[in-house]
């Protein structure tokens, strides 16, 4: 949309508040604008326990089924709400809540070890924001320990929380990097993220062979010699 259509699908409501027009609202989502680095949360997010919010979003996709005309007395449909409420509650979108943050220990860099570290190609599955379709890809974390280091497959594991979420790539990506400089006690962390977005691929555009990059680059990394040498590993294709 150009300047005066975006402006003319905005309205003051009577409450003084902006409404957006549903045009504007697609658009915004097909062009996966976001609205902030932390992932928008209502007040009261966790007040329900999991079987709750199971058993809501059970009855929510119940009529959702209905409505598209599905008999859910088939036996292949009839267990698939509450199939699909456990999926969210319990698996793809359990990072939204924080106990189930990663417990990250940390340990005295007794190697003296003073180069970056890179753990690459870390395999993550999420879900888009817009659509609520799979987006899927590789994570490269790296950083230069300030004197303190954490196990690897911790990494994997952060990514994998933040990945558990609606979400858009942009948002992941600053997410995992700010995330990793808190635990980690150092501004050198750098995050790069390759992935596939079926909501471009099996929807919309249906463009099936594009991917999408971004990347986080902090303290050193934003030095071309730190970021240079780091984008070289990325790199290796090594066989094992």
């Amino acid at each position: 949309m150009k300047q005066k259509e975006i402006l003319s699908n905005i309205h003051v409501n009577s409450n003084n508040k902006l409404e957006l027009s549903e045009d504007l609202i697609d658009e915004m989502g097909d062009r996966h604008i976001q609205t902030s680095i932390d992932t928008p949360m209502r007040a009261d997010a966790f007040d329900k326990t999991d079987e709750e919010k199971i058993g809501i979003i059970e009855q929510h996709f119940q009529a959702i089924m209905e409505t598209l005309g599905l008999d859910l007395t088939d036996d292949s449909l009839k267990g698939t709400p509450r199939r699909v409420a456990k999926m969210y509650v319990k698996e793809i979108f359990q990072g939204l809540n924080p106990d189930n943050m990663p417990k990250v220990a940390l340990f005295e860099n007794k190697y003296k070890y003073q180069e970056m570290l890179v753990e690459k190609n870390i395999s993550f599955y999420s879900n888009c924001e817009h659509h609520f379709v799979p987006i899927m890809g590789k994570a490269h974390v790296g950083y230069i320990s300030n004197g303190q280091v954490i196990g690897l497959s911790k990494l994997n594991r952060i990514v994998d929380y933040f990945a558990k979420r609606p979400q858009v790539q942009e948002r992941l990506t600053v997410q995992i990097g700010k995330k990793l400089q808190e635990i980690l006690g150092t501004e050198d962390v750098a995050v790069m993220i390759d992935a596939k977005h079926l909501c471009v691929s099996s929807r919309g555009v249906k463009d099936d062979t594009s991917s999408t990059i971004t990347a986080f680059y902090g303290g050193a990394f934003a030095e071309e010699k730190s970021k240079s040498e780091f984008l070289k590993y990325l790199e290796f294709n090594t066989k094992f």
